[in-house]
């Protein structure tokens, strides 16, 4: 164990009393800066910060197995499930999983110990706000789930734990047709703020995805592309036609070489960039409250409330179960009786 933990202690900086971590001059070439560690040197605290210290940096780290729940959470996050996770979801899930640690006991406490009701009353704790509990819940089922398949353990104390209601069930608030109408009065064909509603609006992709449209992805007046959104795991390749109406507004508008939105600087968006700058362009038009996102709802509404049946929805959205299809279709459904339906209120014709 001694050996392993001098292995451990590579690239170990001591300046003044302080203790750091430095990065290889490969990770230093990507920008990567030294860590500090703030436990005892030599403590199992100290191995403890250490490993989450080369986790962070992307080092290889020499682990000694313990049973502490740390520790397990350590090693799933150097899994390959964990990694096989996309960015954005790793980009969430990494602050949750560093702190459930300080959730159920800290240091030393053994994962084999923890028990379902005791992450039912931290879930309780933080019922107001019932996502990011839901989050921290569904983040430790995949843990013990990985801990489970390794042999490193026989129960999962979170999987009983059910999901606390959300204060916004129905997700992103979902344009109108008026509000649509509104944001096009005061952004015009040929404007980028134009084009940018338009891609949402005629091919009903995800932000994701709209960013990285172009004119490279064009072929015979289809847009083939693969879907951003599981990419890694379960790449889904997509083509769709390019509509007139897009047709037109592309054509109106300068767009760059590789996609047709870019930024000031003839870069393409990054999916935080986007979703600031169209937010902007919402304001601009009095419509703080809209977002990106709410435009694809809005397509689904519009589509079903043509008629588009249940697989006709998931054709255009690319959804691979019925149930979110389904949810579209029935509303119009009621939407269509209720509208057709309301004459039975009125007074009967007198004979």
């Amino acid at each position: 164990m001694a050996n392993r933990k001098n292995e451990n202690e590579k690239n170990i900086k001591v300046d003044g009393g302080r203790i750091y971590l430095r990065p290889t001059a490969l990770q230093k070439s990507f920008g990567k800066k030294q860590i500090r560690i703030f436990s005892e040197r030599g403590s199992d605290e100290y191995f403890e910060e250490l490993a989450q210290a080369r986790l962070i940096m992307g080092q290889e780290v020499v682990e000694v197995q313990t049973n502490d729940l740390r520790w397990l959470v350590v090693q799933y996050m150097k899994s390959p499930e964990y990694r096989s996770l996309g960015p954005t979801t790793r980009k969430v899930r990494q602050p949750i999983l560093e702190k459930t640690g300080n959730y159920l006991g800290g240091t030393g406490r053994s994962y084999n110990d923890v028990e379902t009701k005791e992450i039912r009353a931290m879930r309780d704790s933080m019922s107001d706000r019932p996502d990011a509990a839901n989050a921290w819940v569904k983040a430790l089922r995949q843990v013990y789930k990985w801990a489970l398949s390794c042999d490193l353990t026989e129960i999962n104390p979170a999987l009983n734990v059910p999901y606390l209601p959300s204060k916004n069930p129905t997700g992103f608030y979902t344009w109108t047709e008026q509000e649509i109408e509104q944001y096009e009065s005061v952004h015009k064909i040929g404007t980028k703020a134009r084009l940018a509603i338009d891609i949402f609006q005629y091919t009903g992709v995800r932000r994701s995805d709209a960013i990285l449209l172009g004119k490279p992805m064009e072929r015979h007046g289809t847009l083939e592309f693969t879907e951003e959104k599981n990419k890694r795991n379960e790449p889904k390749k997509r083509i769709i036609p390019i509509l007139p109406e897009l047709r037109r507004s592309i054509d109106a508008t300068h767009t760059g070489p590789f996609t047709y939105l870019v930024t000031q600087f003839e870069r393409p968006f990054t999916r935080a960039g986007f979703g600031n700058w169209f937010k902007k362009r919402c304001r601009e038009a009095g419509l703080e409250h809209c977002s990106a996102h709410g435009l694809r709802k809005a397509a689904a509404v519009k589509a079903a409330m043509q008629g588009a049946s249940s697989k006709e929805l998931m054709a255009i959205f690319g959804w691979d179960s019925i149930k979110m299809a389904e949810h579209y279709t029935r509303a119009a459904e009621t939407q269509r009786l209720a509208l057709n339906s309301m004459h039975y209120l009125g007074k009967k014709n007198s004979q």
